[in-house]
């Protein structure tokens, strides 16, 4: 409906505006629960790479990046019959998608060198660390090259919230999710159960509508169908837990925070962090890491396919062919040639790399940020999160400067050892806690957990913090595109330059996610492959 006809309408509250006010109230979750309980729905992308029949008619292909778009463009190549060179600066393939685990090592731009020193056994992310179920491009290939998966709890009602900025006597608290989860969804319910049951709503929704829709508010909000309020739920917990025998008995559930008190708090915050399509509620890793995604390609490739440590320094192209200049390991200077390039490095430093490409080409790689992102995992030696507080994955949500999100284990059940994610941080706040020694940025997280886990500082044993704006290599965490840099730049970047074609996360819109450059990939050889067969 537009603006006019609304206001024709004198404010009537169609299905639409009701739905975006119960976005307002209770943020994207509450609003898809009430578009299901009147029978709406949602649905998603690219499943499967692209068929390239017709053969690669003696073509050379080099790719630049044995990141994800890299390794996704070789093996797809070689399956179609193309003879493929990939470049990679580092010692190893994965690109960001990298785990720490003993004898792991990092070095970042201001020189501060790490080796993880992690128990055998023990790892930490510090690239992608979960995948959604709707990424069926990743999925892809995590079925194709069988690495085993295991579930990644992303949203815990257990897990702690933890608000110092908020008013009110629950602010500075660690307060169980569930328990404001429970509240501010009641409270909102029972609100808005009383405005729909004095026919309110009649105008927009029909007699039939609005009973079904109160018949939900009254399940969402688990509201008393005598008077439509909410006095707390079983589900938000227990004072005194049931029992076996006559004592405790059936238990005490603990009575719901004032409603003011949860909106003081500023907690509620957190009930539409995990409401996003790509933060679903139960994600997937794998089991032993994400690089084990990479090592599939790997293993799936020729062993020659791909020339580690090489590091460009100029890219080249005529009407005939591509060149592409680099340093060895050996700091010899190589060159490779081919029929066509793709070319996987980040924009961030790509656009620091001589290439032949035509000025508008050029000039749209400084049409997109990167984003400054920074996490460490931290490796405690008990697991007091699962014994003393009984949290089995999850996260910690926290308005802490600098931490971000802490994250909790979700492999590893009741061991006596896990690593947990001490922060996960963005923007101005991550670039000042990188400008530490690694060994400060481990006091801080630890001081700042204290907070929250008071077992934190007597658990804590080691370290291992990653900047990734400080990586050489990718000079930040992912591509952050304006909606200007989205609408000129970006379109000429997905199109090929003469004989170089772009992929990777950046040239998606699933920034920041391994599908992103799987599927752009795909994308680049479909149009390569295309253009072969049409030469």
């Amino acid at each position: 409906m537009s603006e006019s006809s609304e206001a024709a309408s004198g404010g009537v509250w169609t299905r639409r505006r009701f739905f975006e006010q119960l976005m307002a109230v209770g943020g994207v979750s509450l609003a898809m629960a009430g578009m299901d309980a009147l029978g709406f729905g949602f649905a998603s992308a690219q499943t499967a790479p692209p068929s390239m029949p017709g053969g690669a008619k003696g073509t050379k292909v080099v790719i630049l990046g044995a990141g994800l778009a890299g390794l996704t463009s070789a093996y797809e190549l070689i399956k179609a019959g193309y003879s493929v060179q990939v470049l990679e600066a580092r010692g190893f393939a994965g690109g960001r998608a990298q785990t720490a685990r003993k004898g792991f090592e990092d070095t970042d731009l201001m020189g501060h060198r790490q080796v993880c020193e992690f128990d055998e056994g023990q790892y930490i992310n510090i690239g992608p660390w979960r995948i959604p179920y709707h990424h069926q491009s990743t999925l892809h290939y995590v079925k194709e090259f069988k690495v085993p998966v295991e579930l990644f709890n992303n949203d815990n009602d257990a897990s702690y919230v933890y608000f110092e900025k908020g008013k009110g006597p629950l602010a500075g608290k660690p307060i169980r999710k569930g328990q404001i989860a429970a509240d501010a969804r009641g409270y909102t319910a029972e609100l808005m159960a009383k405005v729909a049951s004095k026919g309110d709503l009649d105008a927009a929704l029909s007699p039939a509508d609005r009973e079904t829709f109160l018949a939900y508010l009254v399940n969402e909000g688990r509201l008393s169908r005598s008077d439509l309020s909410y006095k707390g739920t079983d589900g938000r917990g227990f004072d005194i837990l049931p029992g076996a025998g006559v004592d405790p008995g059936p238990g005490k559930e603990s009575p719901p925070f004032a409603f003011a008190d949860v909106l003081n708090s500023r907690a509620w915050r957190v009930l539409s962090s995990v409401a996003g399509w790509d933060q679903q509620r139960t994600m997937f890793e794998p089991v032993g890491g994400m690089d084990m995604i990479p090592k599939g390609f790997v293993k799936a490739l020729p062993p020659d396919a791909i020339t580690y440590n090489a590091s460009v320094e100029r890219i080249m192209q005529n009407a005939k062919g591509v060149k592409v200049a680099y340093t060895d390991a050996a700091g010899k200077k190589v060159e490779v040639s081919g029929d066509y390039l793709i070319c996987t490095i980040p924009l961030s430093v790509l656009k620091n790399i001589q290439m032949d490409a035509s000025k508008p080409f050029i000039e749209a790689m400084n049409g997109v940020s990167y984003s400054a992102v920074n996490k460490i995992g931290l490796q405690m030696k008990t697991r007091f999160w699962e014994e003393k507080h009984w949290i089995y994955g999850g996260h910690v949500y926290n308005d802490i400067p600098g931490i971000g999100t802490i994250s909790l284990p979700s492999t590893g059940w009741h061991s006596q050892k896990g690593v947990l994610l001490g922060y996960y941080a963005f923007g101005g706040e991550a670039a000042k806690i990188s400008a530490l020694s690694p060994a400060d940025r481990a006091k801080f997280a630890v001081a700042q957990g204290q907070k929250i886990f008071p077992e934190y500082a007597e658990n804590f044993e080691t370290a291992f913090s990653k900047s990734w704006h400080l990586d050489g290599f990718n000079l930040g965490g992912w591509a952050e595109w304006g909606d200007e840099g989205r609408k000129t730049a970006y379109p000429v970047l997905c199109e090929p330059d003469g004989r170089i074609y772009l992929a990777g996360e950046h040239l998606s819109y699933l920034t920041g996610w391994q599908a992103g450059a799987i599927e752009s990939a795909w994308q680049q050889i479909g149009k390569l492959h295309a253009r072969v067969q049409q030469a």
